[in-house]
């Protein structure tokens, strides 16, 4: 039996949003594999993310541990 087909029987015992996971996967190698993925650019999220002024505050909950 060959990797596909043994791919393929544990396929179909998937569920169907687990299936769907599993080919996005296989999308992104074959994308990998043909070199079309587009590498990770350096500060690509700068100004989406942040960080709350009191992050590293001590938390109420945790008193009796610190």
């Amino acid at each position: 039996m060959t990797h596909a087909e043994l791919v393929y029987e544990h396929l179909k015992r998937l569920p169907e949003s687990v299936a769907a996971e599993v080919l996005d996967f296989v999308q992104f190698l074959e994308q990998k594999q043909a070199g079309t993925c587009q590498p990770r650019q350096t500060g690509s999220a700068r100004g989406q993310v942040w960080i709350a002024d009191d992050f590293d505050a001590p938390l109420e909950d945790l008193k009796g541990y610190q």
